[in-house]
């Protein structure tokens, strides 16, 4: 898997969010579908995705993990 849909993208930021607001940090990694992805992509997607929501006026369709 080298992307995620809309739907699994809003999945894992939802979980990242309800840990940061139960522990107070941001978690390490993030696991959609039985993948890990680290603290540094999850963030570097969450830039990208609201970069693009601004440049375009509309949600992706899919996030690339990595950029």
């Amino acid at each position: 898997m080298n992307r995620l849909t809309l739907v699994q993208y809003r999945e894992m930021v939802d979980e990242i969010i309800e840990f940061k607001n139960e522990y107070g940090v941001m978690p390490d990694y993030a696991v959609v579908e039985g993948r890990k992805i680290g603290k540094e992509n999850y963030i570097d997607m969450i830039e990208r995705v609201n970069k693009f929501i601004l440049e375009m006026g509309r949600n992706p369709r899919s996030v690339d993990i990595e950029s």
